[in-house]
């Protein structure tokens, strides 16, 4: 009696630190939630949100945010910065590490350097994405930029804490860096191909550039503009079928490799269905599928798969990425379409002692049982949105699995 009593015990606290564990593993931290409950930092928090910031902090782990008053806000906002370099500025008080209250005041040899989140945008030359902390006398904290030898701002209080995982903290003003501060070319004056170029997609640069699909990219970087980019190799292999194309053909194929919208990288992983292209227009549907399986995201058309591969710019309102295959649109690749596999005959068993069965012919136009199978019989559906709502039924069913193996491990050790 005892046994099972302790075995049921064990089965018990077993399942509770299961379920605990991975409630802990689906709950994320939401920067402009925790800060919404601190109104003096809301101009601070209005403007992640409008650099998109916000959802790039969100997606990371094991960081921390100096934040600042509305007060030292508006001496920033008193500089008149384009949305751009506002945008540099606050990523370099985002650090790419925990430091919570006590971390701060434990610091060893007293100084440590922080990576922030402008020194893994690639946009800062050098060091000068980088933060040095340092830990005076007199319970004090200091920030200060590495290639400075000045104590820029100094810690105020802690604001949250998610141990481990996201740390807000209040420093007195923001960081001074002419770097980040720096005036940024407005989306009208970038040279997109050149940016191409420069990066491993000149071939398909040089293409876009000699097309009158260039006027209809330059002209949405206003606006909003995600590019999809396939690398040199990959272009280069394709331009014999490129060049088979018709004149219309030709630039429906580079504007499918556009999109209407900014998508920041952790807008595409936090997506999934069919978007839009330049090349849409009315009955033209020119569209495909964004698909993300954790920091993966595929481009889904029905003809082919491709793969981002990395970021070439990410700086609102444009955004282009590379991609490792070509994007193959339906409208102009038709032939191409991969067959659906044919669907398996369904298997009858016949009882062991069952008697001959009598041979019987069909009336005519009598429908076959082949006929009926809903098998042989097409789809309506899209495949793509069959897709897009396969991965809804899965995650419904990986929670009954997860549920399913805690009642069963529960069962094994009540024996």
């Amino acid at each position: 009696m005892l046994q099972q009593l302790c075995r049921g015990t064990a089965a018990g606290t077993l399942v509770l630190a299961v379920l605990f564990l991975v409630i802990a593993t689906a709950t994320a931290h939401n920067i402009t939630k925790l800060l919404e409950k601190h109104p003096e930092f809301s101009t601070f928090n209005h403007y992640l949100t409008t650099t998109h910031l916000a959802p790039e902090i969100n997606r990371r782990t094991t960081i921390t945010v100096c934040v600042v008053d509305n007060s030292a806000m508006s001496d920033l906002l008193a500089k008149q910065l384009s949305i751009y370099s506002i945008k540099n500025t606050l990523s370099l008080h985002v650090l790419l590490d925990y430091f919570g209250a006590k971390k701060l005041h434990q610091i060893t040899n007293g100084t440590a350097l922080a990576a922030t989140m402008f020194q893994a945008t690639g946009s800062a030359p050098g060091s000068s994405g980088f933060v040095n902390i340092t830990d005076l006398k007199g319970g004090k904290v200091g920030f200060g930029l590495q290639d400075s030898d000045d104590i820029d701002a100094m810690y105020v209080k802690s604001v949250e804490e998610v141990p481990y995982n996201i740390s807000i903290i209040q420093i007195s003003k923001i960081l001074p860096s002419q770097v980040a501060e720096a005036p940024t070319p407005s989306p009208s004056e970038m040279n997109l191909t050149g940016i191409m170029s420069a990066h491993g997609c000149k071939v398909f640069a040089e293409t876009l550039q000699a097309s009158d699909a260039v006027k209809t990219f330059q002209e949405n970087a206003i606006g909003g503009l995600t590019v999809f980019c396939p690398l040199d190799d990959v272009f280069k292999a394709f331009l014999p079928k490129y060049k088979n194309l018709t004149a219309a053909g030709k630039i429906s194929l580079l504007e499918y490799h556009g999109l209407p919208v900014y998508n920041s990288m952790s807008m595409l992983k936090s997506n999934n269905g069919i978007t839009n292209t330049l090349a849409t227009d009315g009955a033209n549907k020119y569209d495909f599928v964004i698909q993300n399986d954790g920091e993966v995201v595929t481009l889904q058309t029905k003809v082919v798969t491709a793969k981002i591969t990395g970021t070439l710019l990410d700086e609102q309102p444009v955004a282009i990425y590379t991609i490792d295959k070509v994007l193959k649109p339906r409208e102009l690749f038709k032939k191409e379409i991969p067959a659906p596999a044919p669907a398996p005959a369904p298997e009858t068993e016949k009882p062991a002692d069952a008697p001959k069965a009598h041979s019987h012919k069909h009336k005519k136009g009598a429908a076959t049982p082949a006929a009926d199978s809903p098998a042989d019989s097409p789809s309506d559906e899209d495949p793509a949105d069959q897709t897009t709502d396969g991965n809804g039924a899965v995650r419904l069913n990986g929670w009954r699995f997860v549920l399913a193996g805690i009642s069963g491990l529960a069962a094994l050790l009540l024996l």
